[in-house]
């Protein structure tokens, strides 16, 4: 559906795209204006290097990309590495066109050991200004180059884009590794995979007949950098959704508090595996491993907005679809990370649940999950969305 346009109260699928952020949600034949909601809650983002507003750059006859750091990424795992360009464009005519370069484009390189030899004794040092501009090329710099470049990919004519939200990635496919293939190592696993499970379950929910409730995946943009926008889970967007369906179906004020009053969102973010060369840095009773299935996350201070109750939700969702589960909470003398869980609980005034799947390598340009967590937590996702 459009958002400018007037909705509907028909049953069926329906999604509202906005930026980088996602709802979609089934509704049920026989829904009334009071039907409480199952929300799956994850985000689209993923921290990495986003491209600067004048990008043309360079130093000593090599031409760059200067690059504004995005949310809490481990810069060293940029270097080195071959790089793709990709991300959204904005056109005269004010549409958008996305763009994926998805080819070895760019390179952040590291310092030769022999010009920095005590890296290995004192660890890397690296400043975000100085050291993070990736090259792409030998020459001059030229002005309103990367984006004429863009221009030629998107098969776009010279001068149409006029605003960019563009970023590096790593071109480096997926693999399967360990032993047995038990592992998989891939980019965006924080948090793609909760979006990638989170859509399978919404599409097997809403296959089926009966259900009790309107299953919904809200996928936010910007959860890596605190949830505070348009497209966030802070702003208004999935209330704004949520009510627009109730009243849509014909319902007033009262029956969109009946609704909110019965819904639940399992927000679903990865955390933290053990890590077997750093154990001290974990909570010693609680240890989550890779394909134990997915984790529920607690945290009293509210980090987490996981309750007793929210735990018995969760666990009734993994009974039903057959799938083990793991508790994570953090060590006591570690901060503890959140996630738009408790965000999206005090903003809309409903139960939600912190969980996801346990990985190494969070925030890294390539992470490391259980190769049988993506379906396990996609089966436990649809248990929860069937109500």
């Amino acid at each position: 559906v459009v958002e400018t346009d007037a909705w509907d109260g028909e049953a069926g699928g329906k999604y509202v795209l906005r930026g980088g952020a996602l709802i979609a949600w089934y509704v049920p034949e026989g829904a009334t204006p009071a039907t409480p909601f199952r929300i799956v809650g994850a985000h689209t983002d993923s921290p990495n290097l986003r491209v600067k507003p004048i990008p043309d750059t360079g130093a000593r006859g090599w031409r760059q990309i200067a690059v504004e750091i995005y949310g809490g990424t481990l810069l060293n795992t940029w270097l080195d590495r071959d790089l793709g360009l990709s991300g959204r464009v904005t056109l005269r005519d004010g549409s958008h066109r996305l763009v994926n370069v998805d080819r070895p484009l760019l390179r952040v390189p590291q310092l030769a050991v022999h010009l920095d030899r005590s890296v290995n004794a004192d660890g890397l040092k690296l400043d975000k200004q100085r050291h993070m501009t990736p090259i792409w090329g030998l020459g001059e710099v030229q002005e309103g180059g990367l984006i004429s470049f863009v221009e030629e990919e998107a098969g776009l004519n010279a001068g149409e884009v006029r605003g960019w939200d563009l970023m590096v990635h790593s071109v480096e496919p997926p693999a399967y590794l360990g032993r047995d293939q038990e592992l998989v190592a891939g980019p965006r696993m924080d948090n793609l995979l909760s979006v990638h499970a989170g859509t399978a379950a919404l599409a097997a929910a809403s296959a089926q007949d009966g259900l009790s409730c309107i299953p919904v995946l809200a996928a936010f943009d910007h959860e890596e950098n605190g949830s505070q926008s348009d497209t966030g889970a802070d702003g208004p967007l999935l209330g704004t959704v949520l009510e627009r369906s109730v009243f849509a179906r014909g319902g007033s004020y009262e029956d969109r508090a009946r609704a909110f009053a019965g819904t639940v969102c399992l927000s679903s973010d990865t955390g933290h595996a053990v890590h077997p060369n750093y154990t001290e840095r974990h909570e010693p009773g609680h240890h989550p491993m890779p394909n134990g299935g997915p984790i529920l996350k607690v945290n009293v201070n509210q980090r987490y907005a996981t309750d007793g109750g929210g735990r018995a939700v969760f666990a009734d969702a993994c009974e039903r679809a057959g799938v083990p589960w793991q508790t994570f909470v953090s060590n006591n003398s570690m901060p503890c990370g959140t996630t738009i869980g408790p965000i999206t609980a005090a903003r809309h005034g409903i139960t939600t649940v912190d969980i996801g799947v346990a990985i190494l390598s969070m925030h890294s340009a390539r992470e490391l999950c259980g190769a049988e967590d993506p379906h396990l937590l996609a089966a436990a996702l649809t248990a929860f969305l069937e109500g």
